[in-house]
Protein backbone atom coordinates (compact mmCIF):
# COMPACT_ATOMS: atom_id res chain seq x y z
CA UNK A 1 0.00 0.00 0.00
CA UNK A 2 1.32 3.43 -1.17
CA UNK A 3 2.07 6.07 1.73
CA UNK A 4 1.36 9.74 1.13
CA UNK A 5 4.70 11.52 2.31
CA UNK A 6 5.73 14.45 3.34
CA UNK A 7 7.23 17.89 1.31
CA UNK A 8 10.46 19.21 3.44
CA UNK A 9 12.59 21.22 1.67
CA UNK A 10 11.82 20.48 -1.67
CA UNK A 11 11.56 16.73 -1.61
CA UNK A 12 9.25 13.59 -0.61
CA UNK A 13 10.25 12.81 2.46
CA UNK A 14 9.17 9.38 4.66
CA UNK A 15 10.42 8.87 8.20
CA UNK A 16 8.86 5.66 8.85
CA UNK A 17 6.55 6.86 11.74
CA UNK A 18 3.45 6.56 12.79
CA UNK A 19 0.81 6.24 9.61
CA UNK A 20 -2.95 6.29 9.44
CA UNK A 21 -4.85 4.83 6.64
CA UNK A 22 -6.40 7.22 4.00
CA UNK A 23 -10.12 5.47 2.78
CA UNK A 24 -12.08 5.64 -0.01
CA UNK A 25 -15.47 6.82 1.27
CA UNK A 26 -17.55 5.38 -1.28
CA UNK A 27 -16.35 2.02 -1.06
CA UNK A 28 -14.84 1.82 2.86
CA UNK A 29 -12.00 0.22 1.98
CA UNK A 30 -8.67 1.87 3.17
CA UNK A 31 -6.71 2.74 -0.34
CA UNK A 32 -3.27 3.93 1.53
CA UNK A 33 -1.41 5.14 4.24
CA UNK A 34 -0.23 8.94 5.11
CA UNK A 35 2.77 9.33 7.49
CA UNK A 36 1.75 11.35 10.67
CA UNK A 37 4.56 13.65 11.57
CA UNK A 38 6.71 14.03 14.71
CA UNK A 39 7.73 17.19 16.01
CA UNK A 40 11.31 16.82 14.97
CA UNK A 41 9.62 16.43 11.55
CA UNK A 42 7.77 19.91 11.83
CA UNK A 43 11.13 21.32 13.16
CA UNK A 44 12.59 19.89 10.02
CA UNK A 45 9.74 21.88 7.63
CA UNK A 46 10.48 25.19 10.01
CA UNK A 47 14.16 24.56 9.39
CA UNK A 48 14.08 24.35 5.73
CA UNK A 49 11.37 27.16 5.64
CA UNK A 50 14.21 29.70 8.04
CA UNK A 51 16.99 29.06 5.27
CA UNK A 52 14.99 29.28 2.29
CA UNK A 53 13.02 32.49 3.88
CA UNK A 54 15.81 35.57 3.29
CA UNK A 55 16.40 34.96 0.02
CA UNK A 56 12.74 34.77 -0.70
CA UNK A 57 11.76 37.80 1.06
CA UNK A 58 14.10 39.70 -1.10
CA UNK A 59 13.16 38.33 -4.23
CA UNK A 60 10.79 41.36 -6.02
CA UNK A 61 7.66 41.03 -5.96
CA UNK A 62 7.17 40.36 -9.84
CA UNK A 63 8.88 37.54 -10.01
CA UNK A 64 7.07 35.79 -7.00
CA UNK A 65 4.54 36.61 -8.90
CA UNK A 66 5.42 35.07 -12.19
CA UNK A 67 5.99 31.61 -10.15
CA UNK A 68 2.22 32.38 -9.38
CA UNK A 69 1.38 32.89 -12.92
CA UNK A 70 3.14 29.78 -13.88
CA UNK A 71 1.46 27.82 -10.43
CA UNK A 72 -1.93 28.82 -12.12
CA UNK A 73 -1.54 27.38 -15.38
CA UNK A 74 -0.42 23.44 -14.10
CA UNK A 75 -3.86 23.69 -11.85
CA UNK A 76 -5.31 24.47 -14.89
CA UNK A 77 -3.94 21.29 -16.95
CA UNK A 78 -4.38 18.67 -13.94
CA UNK A 79 -7.87 19.94 -13.15
CA UNK A 80 -9.18 16.26 -14.20
CA UNK A 81 -6.55 14.73 -11.95
CA UNK A 82 -7.11 16.91 -9.09
CA UNK A 83 -10.60 16.16 -8.92
CA UNK A 84 -9.63 12.41 -8.61
CA UNK A 85 -7.93 12.35 -6.08
CA UNK A 86 -10.17 14.61 -4.30
CA UNK A 87 -13.53 12.82 -5.16
CA UNK A 88 -11.61 9.11 -4.33
CA UNK A 89 -10.53 10.49 -0.73
CA UNK A 90 -12.95 12.81 -0.07
CA UNK A 91 -16.38 11.52 -1.82
CA UNK A 92 -17.59 14.45 -3.36
CA UNK A 93 -18.54 13.86 -6.66
CA UNK A 94 -16.29 14.84 -9.66
CA UNK A 95 -18.25 18.11 -10.84
CA UNK A 96 -18.22 19.19 -7.62
CA UNK A 97 -14.58 18.42 -6.83
CA UNK A 98 -13.61 20.29 -9.78
CA UNK A 99 -15.78 23.46 -8.92
CA UNK A 100 -13.91 23.40 -5.46
CA UNK A 101 -10.54 23.73 -7.72
CA UNK A 102 -11.62 26.63 -9.50
CA UNK A 103 -12.48 28.87 -6.43
CA UNK A 104 -9.26 27.42 -5.65
CA UNK A 105 -7.43 28.87 -8.59
CA UNK A 106 -9.57 32.35 -8.38
CA UNK A 107 -7.25 32.89 -4.98
CA UNK A 108 -4.09 32.11 -6.99
CA UNK A 109 -4.89 34.58 -9.81
CA UNK A 110 -5.20 37.01 -6.73
CA UNK A 111 -1.87 36.19 -5.66
CA UNK A 112 -0.69 37.22 -9.10
CA UNK A 113 -1.24 40.67 -8.23
CA UNK A 114 1.19 41.05 -5.53
CA UNK A 115 3.32 43.97 -7.13
CA UNK A 116 0.11 45.59 -6.88
CA UNK A 117 -0.95 44.58 -3.50
CA UNK A 118 2.07 45.38 -1.42
CA UNK A 119 2.35 49.00 -2.75
CA UNK A 120 2.79 50.94 0.13
CA UNK A 121 1.73 54.25 1.06
CA UNK A 122 4.12 58.17 0.51
CA UNK A 123 3.84 61.43 1.71
CA UNK A 124 6.33 63.70 0.63
CA UNK A 125 7.36 67.02 2.27
CA UNK A 126 5.01 65.80 5.70
CA UNK A 127 7.20 68.58 7.63
CA UNK A 128 10.61 70.42 6.49
CA UNK A 129 12.27 68.59 4.09
CA UNK A 130 11.08 64.96 5.90
CA UNK A 131 9.36 62.75 3.40
CA UNK A 132 7.28 59.46 5.27
CA UNK A 133 6.10 55.86 3.67
CA UNK A 134 4.74 52.64 5.04
CA UNK A 135 6.03 49.45 3.58
CA UNK A 136 3.93 46.33 4.05
CA UNK A 137 6.85 43.86 5.13
CA UNK A 138 6.54 39.67 5.27
CA UNK A 139 6.25 37.91 8.64
CA UNK A 140 8.94 35.23 8.06
CA UNK A 141 7.56 31.28 8.58
CA UNK A 142 3.76 31.01 8.91
CA UNK A 143 1.49 28.29 8.83
CA UNK A 144 -2.01 26.45 7.95
CA UNK A 145 -3.55 24.11 9.35
CA UNK A 146 -6.77 23.20 6.90
CA UNK A 147 -9.90 20.95 6.82
CA UNK A 148 -11.14 17.61 4.98
CA UNK A 149 -14.09 19.11 3.13
CA UNK A 150 -12.02 21.13 0.79
CA UNK A 151 -8.57 19.63 0.33
CA UNK A 152 -7.95 21.73 -2.28
CA UNK A 153 -9.85 25.17 -2.06
CA UNK A 154 -8.77 25.88 1.65
CA UNK A 155 -5.14 25.35 1.18
CA UNK A 156 -5.13 27.90 -2.05
CA UNK A 157 -6.75 30.19 0.25
CA UNK A 158 -3.97 31.06 2.80
CA UNK A 159 -0.12 29.71 0.83
CA UNK A 160 -0.48 31.09 -2.62
CA UNK A 161 -0.94 34.86 -0.98
CA UNK A 162 1.04 34.42 1.68
CA UNK A 163 3.86 33.46 -0.38
CA UNK A 164 3.37 35.84 -2.52
CA UNK A 165 3.55 38.39 0.07
CA UNK A 166 7.24 36.88 0.58
CA UNK A 167 6.86 34.90 3.57
CA UNK A 168 7.36 31.02 3.80
CA UNK A 169 4.66 28.77 4.13
CA UNK A 170 4.31 25.12 5.97
CA UNK A 171 0.59 23.34 5.31
CA UNK A 172 -0.93 20.84 7.53
CA UNK A 173 -3.80 19.31 5.95
CA UNK A 174 -5.81 17.00 6.78
CA UNK A 175 -4.89 13.58 6.90
CA UNK A 176 -8.68 12.23 5.90
CA UNK A 177 -7.71 13.02 2.19
CA UNK A 178 -4.12 14.43 1.86
CA UNK A 179 -2.85 13.28 -1.66
CA UNK A 180 -4.30 15.90 -3.72
CA UNK A 181 -2.92 18.79 -1.31
CA UNK A 182 0.45 17.45 -1.67
CA UNK A 183 0.41 17.01 -5.27
CA UNK A 184 -0.84 20.70 -5.74
CA UNK A 185 2.01 21.65 -3.84
CA UNK A 186 4.02 19.62 -6.03
CA UNK A 187 2.54 21.52 -8.87
CA UNK A 188 3.75 25.53 -7.35
CA UNK A 189 7.74 23.99 -6.68
CA UNK A 190 7.18 22.94 -10.86
CA UNK A 191 6.16 26.57 -11.26
CA UNK A 192 9.63 27.58 -9.98
CA UNK A 193 9.06 27.97 -5.89
CA UNK A 194 12.34 27.61 -4.65
CA UNK A 195 12.72 24.72 -2.19
CA UNK A 196 12.03 25.36 1.27
CA UNK A 197 9.41 28.34 0.81
CA UNK A 198 6.16 25.99 0.76
CA UNK A 199 6.33 22.14 3.23
CA UNK A 200 3.80 20.20 3.74
CA UNK A 201 3.63 17.90 7.20
CA UNK A 202 0.89 15.63 7.60
CA UNK A 203 -0.21 14.52 10.78
CA UNK A 204 -2.50 15.16 14.01
CA UNK A 205 -2.51 16.52 17.40
CA UNK A 206 0.84 16.51 17.49
CA UNK A 207 2.05 18.26 14.39
CA UNK A 208 -0.81 20.84 15.30
CA UNK A 209 0.73 21.51 18.34
CA UNK A 210 4.64 21.83 17.29
CA UNK A 211 3.51 24.32 14.78
CA UNK A 212 1.48 26.42 17.46
CA UNK A 213 4.32 26.18 19.82
CA UNK A 214 7.20 26.58 17.10
CA UNK A 215 8.58 30.09 18.17
CA UNK A 216 9.73 30.57 14.46
CA UNK A 217 5.85 30.37 13.23
CA UNK A 218 5.03 33.89 13.36
CA UNK A 219 1.26 33.23 12.48
CA UNK A 220 -1.55 30.80 11.99
CA UNK A 221 -4.77 30.22 9.74
CA UNK A 222 -6.90 27.62 10.71
CA UNK A 223 -10.41 26.27 8.99
CA UNK A 224 -12.32 23.64 11.16
CA UNK A 225 -14.78 23.31 13.85
CA UNK A 226 -15.40 25.85 16.59
CA UNK A 227 -13.79 24.13 19.83
CA UNK A 228 -10.87 23.42 17.84
CA UNK A 229 -10.43 27.29 16.37
CA UNK A 230 -10.88 28.56 19.81
CA UNK A 231 -8.14 26.54 21.21
CA UNK A 232 -5.74 27.06 18.59
CA UNK A 233 -6.42 30.45 18.70
CA UNK A 234 -6.13 30.71 22.68
CA UNK A 235 -2.74 29.00 22.58
CA UNK A 236 -1.41 30.66 19.43
CA UNK A 237 -2.12 34.05 20.73
CA UNK A 238 -0.58 33.57 23.85
CA UNK A 239 2.57 33.01 22.41
CA UNK A 240 2.00 36.24 20.80
CA UNK A 241 1.76 34.89 16.90
CA UNK A 242 -1.04 36.56 15.04
CA UNK A 243 -3.81 34.19 14.16
CA UNK A 244 -6.87 33.67 12.24
CA UNK A 245 -9.52 30.86 13.12
CA UNK A 246 -12.32 29.92 10.64
CA UNK A 247 -14.96 27.48 12.63
CA UNK A 248 -18.46 26.14 12.87
CA UNK A 249 -21.27 27.59 10.99
CA UNK A 250 -25.29 26.98 11.08
CA UNK A 251 -26.72 28.79 7.86
CA UNK A 252 -30.14 29.80 7.63
CA UNK A 253 -32.08 30.41 4.64
CA UNK A 254 -35.00 32.84 5.28
CA UNK A 255 -38.03 32.41 2.78
CA UNK A 256 -40.19 35.16 2.60
CA UNK A 257 -43.80 34.80 0.93
CA UNK A 258 -42.84 37.17 -1.86
CA UNK A 259 -40.19 34.87 -3.00
CA UNK A 260 -39.64 32.84 -6.20
CA UNK A 261 -40.43 29.49 -4.67
CA UNK A 262 -39.03 27.84 -7.48
CA UNK A 263 -36.11 29.24 -8.12
CA UNK A 264 -35.32 28.84 -4.06
CA UNK A 265 -35.90 25.46 -4.31
CA UNK A 266 -33.11 24.78 -6.35
CA UNK A 267 -31.04 27.22 -4.58
CA UNK A 268 -31.67 25.24 -1.22
CA UNK A 269 -31.15 21.77 -3.02
CA UNK A 270 -27.77 22.36 -3.91
CA UNK A 271 -27.05 24.46 -0.59
CA UNK A 272 -28.22 21.88 1.53
CA UNK A 273 -27.26 18.96 0.07
CA UNK A 274 -24.33 19.47 -2.57
CA UNK A 275 -20.37 18.39 -0.82
CA UNK A 276 -23.38 15.96 1.37
CA UNK A 277 -23.56 18.76 3.83
CA UNK A 278 -20.00 18.98 4.42
CA UNK A 279 -19.49 22.79 4.12
CA UNK A 280 -19.28 25.58 6.34
CA UNK A 281 -20.95 27.49 4.02
CA UNK A 282 -24.30 25.02 3.72
CA UNK A 283 -27.69 25.90 4.15
CA UNK A 284 -28.79 23.70 7.29
CA UNK A 285 -31.97 25.70 8.06
CA UNK A 286 -35.04 26.94 6.27
CA UNK A 287 -36.58 29.59 7.99
CA UNK A 288 -40.13 29.99 6.02
CA UNK A 289 -41.92 33.17 6.93
CA UNK A 290 -45.51 31.99 7.40
CA UNK A 291 -46.95 28.24 7.44
CA UNK A 292 -48.12 28.63 3.83
CA UNK A 293 -44.75 29.23 2.86
CA UNK A 294 -43.45 26.51 4.55
CA UNK A 295 -46.14 23.71 3.57
CA UNK A 296 -45.29 24.98 -0.20
CA UNK A 297 -41.57 25.14 0.32
CA UNK A 298 -41.81 21.12 1.92
CA UNK A 299 -44.34 20.18 -1.27
CA UNK A 300 -41.94 21.33 -3.63
CA UNK A 301 -38.26 19.88 -1.61
CA UNK A 302 -39.55 16.66 -0.71
CA UNK A 303 -39.68 14.57 -4.05
CA UNK A 304 -36.75 16.13 -5.14
CA UNK A 305 -35.06 14.77 -2.43
CA UNK A 306 -36.27 11.73 -3.09
CA UNK A 307 -34.88 12.02 -6.66
CA UNK A 308 -31.00 12.83 -5.40
CA UNK A 309 -28.75 10.63 -7.44
CA UNK A 310 -26.38 9.53 -4.96
CA UNK A 311 -23.17 7.24 -5.26
CA UNK A 312 -19.58 6.81 -5.47
CA UNK A 313 -18.44 10.39 -6.05
CA UNK A 314 -15.93 9.15 -8.41
CA UNK A 315 -18.92 8.16 -11.06
CA UNK A 316 -20.45 10.63 -13.46
CA UNK A 317 -23.59 12.96 -13.17
CA UNK A 318 -24.32 12.23 -9.42
CA UNK A 319 -25.60 14.94 -7.24
CA UNK A 320 -24.10 13.86 -3.76
CA UNK A 321 -21.66 10.74 -3.06
CA UNK A 322 -20.99 9.66 0.67
CA UNK A 323 -19.69 10.92 4.22
CA UNK A 324 -16.30 11.25 4.57
CA UNK A 325 -16.14 8.72 6.99
CA UNK A 326 -17.51 5.73 8.90
CA UNK A 327 -17.24 8.37 12.02
CA UNK A 328 -19.04 11.08 10.19
CA UNK A 329 -21.77 8.67 8.52
CA UNK A 330 -22.62 7.50 12.26
CA UNK A 331 -22.40 11.22 13.64
CA UNK A 332 -25.02 12.34 11.05
CA UNK A 333 -27.29 9.26 12.05
CA UNK A 334 -26.98 10.03 15.05
CA UNK A 335 -28.96 13.85 14.75
CA UNK A 336 -31.47 12.17 12.91
CA UNK A 337 -32.00 9.96 15.55
CA UNK A 338 -31.72 12.87 18.17
CA UNK A 339 -34.43 14.75 15.63
CA UNK A 340 -37.50 12.76 16.00
CA UNK A 341 -37.16 11.88 19.54
CA UNK A 342 -37.32 15.54 20.19
CA UNK A 343 -40.29 15.88 18.02
CA UNK A 344 -39.39 16.75 14.70
CA UNK A 345 -41.55 15.79 11.88
CA UNK A 346 -39.12 13.81 9.58
CA UNK A 347 -40.12 14.04 6.18
CA UNK A 348 -37.83 12.66 4.38
CA UNK A 349 -35.01 9.82 5.90
CA UNK A 350 -31.77 9.54 4.48
CA UNK A 351 -31.19 6.57 6.82
CA UNK A 352 -29.96 2.88 6.33
CA UNK A 353 -29.09 3.96 2.35
CA UNK A 354 -26.96 1.41 0.60
CA UNK A 355 -25.94 1.96 -3.34
CA UNK A 356 -25.64 -0.75 -5.10
CA UNK A 357 -22.04 -1.76 -5.70
CA UNK A 358 -20.89 0.03 -2.94
CA UNK A 359 -22.22 -1.16 -0.04
CA UNK A 360 -19.78 -0.77 2.71
CA UNK A 361 -19.65 3.20 1.56
CA UNK A 362 -20.26 5.78 3.87
CA UNK A 363 -23.91 6.92 2.90
CA UNK A 364 -26.69 8.74 3.60
CA UNK A 365 -29.40 10.29 1.91
CA UNK A 366 -30.95 13.43 1.47
CA UNK A 367 -33.18 14.00 5.34
CA UNK A 368 -35.40 16.85 5.42
CA UNK A 369 -37.10 17.78 8.51
CA UNK A 370 -40.44 19.99 9.50
CA UNK A 371 -41.16 21.56 12.64
CA UNK A 372 -38.28 22.55 14.34
CA UNK A 373 -37.68 24.62 17.26
CA UNK A 374 -34.89 26.88 18.53
CA UNK A 375 -34.28 23.82 21.89
CA UNK A 376 -33.91 21.28 19.28
CA UNK A 377 -29.62 19.98 18.93
CA UNK A 378 -30.70 19.79 15.14
CA UNK A 379 -31.13 22.58 15.41
CA UNK A 380 -28.42 24.37 17.16
CA UNK A 381 -25.38 22.57 16.18
CA UNK A 382 -23.67 21.87 13.09
CA UNK A 383 -24.90 18.83 12.07
CA UNK A 384 -22.01 18.72 8.65
CA UNK A 385 -23.81 16.19 6.61
CA UNK A 386 -27.11 16.16 4.44
CA UNK A 387 -30.03 17.46 6.99
CA UNK A 388 -32.62 20.69 6.13
CA UNK A 389 -34.88 21.49 8.92
CA UNK A 390 -37.60 24.14 8.48
CA UNK A 391 -38.05 26.29 10.84
CA UNK A 392 -41.82 28.54 10.77
CA UNK A 393 -42.00 32.02 11.94
CA UNK A 394 -44.58 34.73 11.74
CA UNK A 395 -42.76 37.50 10.59
CA UNK A 396 -39.02 38.84 9.25
CA UNK A 397 -37.96 40.23 12.14
CA UNK A 398 -38.68 36.95 13.96
CA UNK A 399 -36.46 35.13 11.58
CA UNK A 400 -34.07 37.35 11.99
CA UNK A 401 -33.84 37.42 16.05
CA UNK A 402 -33.89 33.62 15.22
CA UNK A 403 -30.41 34.71 13.10
CA UNK A 404 -28.94 37.26 15.35
CA UNK A 405 -29.53 35.06 18.43
CA UNK A 406 -27.59 31.72 17.45
CA UNK A 407 -23.89 31.72 18.28
CA UNK A 408 -22.87 30.98 15.04
CA UNK A 409 -22.79 33.64 12.26
CA UNK A 410 -21.24 32.28 9.26
CA UNK A 411 -23.21 32.90 6.38
CA UNK A 412 -26.90 33.33 5.96
CA UNK A 413 -29.19 34.44 3.02
CA UNK A 414 -32.75 35.58 2.13
CA UNK A 415 -34.82 34.75 -1.15
CA UNK A 416 -37.39 37.80 -1.51
CA UNK A 417 -38.19 40.02 -3.90
CA UNK A 418 -38.84 43.18 -1.74
CA UNK A 419 -35.97 45.34 -1.80
CA UNK A 420 -36.76 46.92 1.31
CA UNK A 421 -36.62 43.76 2.97
CA UNK A 422 -33.48 42.52 1.31
CA UNK A 423 -31.72 46.00 2.33
CA UNK A 424 -33.19 45.44 6.39
CA UNK A 425 -31.87 42.18 6.34
CA UNK A 426 -28.41 42.93 4.78
CA UNK A 427 -28.48 45.98 7.53
CA UNK A 428 -29.17 44.11 10.81
CA UNK A 429 -28.37 40.63 11.06
CA UNK A 430 -25.59 39.70 12.98
CA UNK A 431 -23.58 37.24 10.15
CA UNK A 432 -20.69 37.86 8.46
CA UNK A 433 -21.15 36.82 4.63
CA UNK A 434 -25.26 37.38 3.66
CA UNK A 435 -26.40 36.58 0.01
CA UNK A 436 -29.76 37.90 -1.25
CA UNK A 437 -31.32 35.41 -3.37
CA UNK A 438 -27.82 33.68 -3.56
CA UNK A 439 -27.56 30.27 -0.86
CA UNK A 440 -23.93 30.27 -0.84
CA UNK A 441 -22.51 33.41 -0.61
CA UNK A 442 -19.10 32.61 -0.49
CA UNK A 443 -16.80 35.69 -1.56
CA UNK A 444 -15.13 36.13 -4.71
CA UNK A 445 -11.07 35.86 -4.36
CA UNK A 446 -10.59 39.98 -4.42
CA UNK A 447 -13.08 40.02 -0.95
CA UNK A 448 -12.27 38.28 1.81
CA UNK A 449 -14.05 35.05 3.73
CA UNK A 450 -15.43 35.49 7.02
CA UNK A 451 -17.86 35.17 9.61
CA UNK A 452 -19.18 36.56 12.87
CA UNK A 453 -19.34 35.38 16.24
CA UNK A 454 -18.28 32.27 17.46
CA UNK A 455 -17.85 31.19 13.44
CA UNK A 456 -14.19 33.04 13.40
CA UNK A 457 -11.60 33.78 16.22
CA UNK A 458 -9.30 37.03 15.32
CA UNK A 459 -9.29 40.24 13.69
CA UNK A 460 -8.63 39.39 9.99
CA UNK A 461 -10.87 37.07 7.21
CA UNK A 462 -9.14 34.62 5.11
CA UNK A 463 -7.22 35.43 1.90
CA UNK A 464 -9.08 38.69 -0.73
CA UNK A 465 -7.75 42.17 1.24
CA UNK A 466 -7.68 40.77 4.65
CA UNK A 467 -5.17 37.74 3.93
CA UNK A 468 -2.98 40.84 2.53
CA UNK A 469 -2.90 42.56 5.58
CA UNK A 470 -2.77 39.03 7.92
CA UNK A 471 0.62 38.34 5.84
CA UNK A 472 2.07 41.11 6.24
CA UNK A 473 2.91 43.69 8.61
CA UNK A 474 3.02 47.72 8.43
CA UNK A 475 6.17 49.99 8.81
CA UNK A 476 6.09 53.43 8.73
CA UNK A 477 9.01 55.35 7.68
CA UNK A 478 9.93 58.90 8.52
CA UNK A 479 12.95 60.32 6.59
CA UNK A 480 14.42 63.47 6.69
CA UNK A 481 17.87 64.61 5.07
CA UNK A 482 18.80 68.73 6.53
CA UNK A 483 19.69 70.90 3.73
CA UNK A 484 23.77 71.17 4.14
CA UNK A 485 24.06 74.77 5.28
CA UNK A 486 21.16 74.88 8.08
CA UNK A 487 22.18 73.84 11.70
CA UNK A 488 19.29 73.47 14.07
CA UNK A 489 18.73 73.78 17.78
CA UNK A 490 17.73 71.17 19.62
CA UNK A 491 13.85 70.48 20.18
CA UNK A 492 12.64 69.04 23.65
CA UNK A 493 9.36 69.07 22.46
CA UNK A 494 7.09 66.77 21.10
CA UNK A 495 7.50 67.20 17.55
CA UNK A 496 4.74 68.20 15.39
CA UNK A 497 4.41 70.10 12.33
Amino acid sequence: MSIVQHLINGDLVTKGERTADVFNPSTGQAIRKVELASRATVQQAIDAAKAAFPAWRNTPPAKRAQVMFRFKQLLEQNEARIAQMISEEHGKTLEDAAGELKRGIENVEFACAAPELLKGEYSRNVGPNIDAWSDFQPLGIVAGITPFNFPAMVPLWMYPLAIACGNAFILKPSERDPSSTLFIAQLLLEAGLPKGILNVVHGDKEAVDALIEAPEVKALSFVGSTPIAECIYAEGTKRGKRVQALGGAKNHAVLMPDADLDNAVSALMGAAYGSCGERCMAISVAVCVGDQVADALIAKLEPQIKALKIGAGTSCGLDMGPLVTAAARDKVVGYIEEGVAAGARLVVDGRGLRVSGNEEGYFVGGTLFDKVTPQMRIYKEEIFGPVLCVVRVDSLEQAMQLINDHEYGNGTCIFTRDGEAARLFCDEIEVGMVGVNVPLPVPVAYHSFGGWKRSLFGDLHAYGPDGVRFYTRRKAITQRWPQRASHEASQFAFPSL
